[in-house]
């Protein structure tokens, strides 16, 4: 059942921050998943060097530090294809 979990919210956070990147319309399904699981071990790494607690399970505080690792991740890789 975790891995459900993961999924289903790999895909609102990932698709949550393509909303807010404006690049929803260039990734599909699977693509938001990966980049909202993605972005919430990126989201939870950050959070960890300032001090704050990571990702701890399916609650509002990981979910938006998911995003916001999500929305890091978009930004770098748009400033990687740009350069």
């Amino acid at each position: 059942m975790g891995i459900i979990l993961w999924i289903v919210f790999g895909g609102l956070a990932g698709w949550i921050a393509s909303l807010i990147m404006g690049t929803d319309s260039q990734q599909g399904i699977v693509l938001n998943i990966v980049v909202g699981v993605v972005g919430a071990v990126i989201g939870g790494w950050m959070m960890s060097l300032i001090g704050e607690s990571s990702v701890t399970g399916f609650n509002i505080y990981s979910f938006i530090v998911a995003i916001f690792g999500a929305v890091v991740l978009i930004a770098g890789v748009k400033l990687l294809r740009r350069a």
